[in-house]
């Protein structure tokens, strides 16, 4: 989990630095790029045959909502204050559990409506709606979130067959040219500056789904969820010091919030007898 946070952060501030000289879609390009590059590097000691797959369709849809989805998120960050956008993402698991109903058949049981309840509570403390101005990026974030979500049931779909290496190859060799062929329009050559922020967050977008996934495996969502909940302070933390931004209390109050309802939530799962208690 120190390495998700860390990853998490990385990646947003390698977009942060990355859009001082280059669009929103060419970020994008490289990101898949790099993660491309990887995941072909240590595909010989797997094996071809661990790319196999007979939903390629829902890979398409898959990654096009994760595209939709990391796009919002950078425009966001070029908008928001790093913590705002953070905090808005953490809206994700609820929207992922409204999703689960009628795609996954899932059921909106009580933990699920008390974590919807709160997810909303926090979005209007976030956003302060009627008492400020509610700014078009962090809109977009939200569609961001739920584009997230909606990626989230796809991954959980697809996950009963294929394999772990063949989602993320699919994800960067799908997201590739989605990426690149908007990008080619307002195409800047990249400098030797921009070349290790380019390989941090080609990096630290495996890295993060990675070390996410296995601190689900091998630890308790109870405990995995809270830890994860500090990428919030440790990048306001670091918006701070780097970017100047300001630390709002209704921002890390919302954030609060929603994560409250999510822990609800997963701890009512956990007690279930027979479930997976790492999810």
């Amino acid at each position: 989990m120190v390495g998700a946070l860390l990853s998490f952060s990385l990646m947003a501030v390698s977009v942060r630095e990355l859009l001082q000289s280059m669009g929103n879609f060419e970020i994008l390009a490289l990101r898949s790029l790099v993660s491309l590059l990887l995941v072909l590097a240590v595909l010989p000691r797997l094996g071809l045959g661990r790319l196999r797959t007979r939903r390629f369709g829902l890979h398409v849809v898959r990654n096009v909502m994760h595209l939709g989805g990391q796009y919002a998120w950078v425009y966001a960050i070029a908008m928001l204050p790093l913590a705002t956008v953070f905090a808005i993402e953490f809206t994700m698991p609820v929207w992922t559990a409204v999703l689960a109903v009628p795609i996954l058949g899932e059921r909106l049981n009580r933990g699920r409506i008390v974590m919807l309840v709160l997810g909303l509570a926090g979005i209007f403390i976030i956003l302060k709606p009627g008492f400020a101005v509610v700014q078009p990026a962090a809109l977009a974030m939200l569609a961001g979130s739920f584009a997230y979500a909606s990626m989230n049931v796809a991954t959980k779909r697809l996950a009963e067959n294929d394999s772990a290496i063949a989602i993320l190859f699919y994800m960067s060799a799908i997201q590739l040219p989605l990426g690149l062929v908007p990008a080619l329009a307002q195409w800047v050559t990249p400098g030797i500056a921009d070349l290790p922020w380019i390989l941090a967050i080609g990096a630290a977008g495996l890295s993060s789904h990675y070390c996410l996934t296995r601190a689900l495996r091998i630890a308790d969502a109870t405990l995995v969820v809270p830890i994860d909940f500090l990428r919030l302070p440790l990048i306001a933390v670091v918006g701070a010091m780097f970017y100047g931004e300001r630390i709002e209390l209704s921002i890390m109050l919302g954030a609060a919030v929603i994560f409250a309802g999510t822990y609800y939530s997963i701890r009512r799962e956990s007690r279930k007898p027979g479930i997976n208690r790492s999810l």
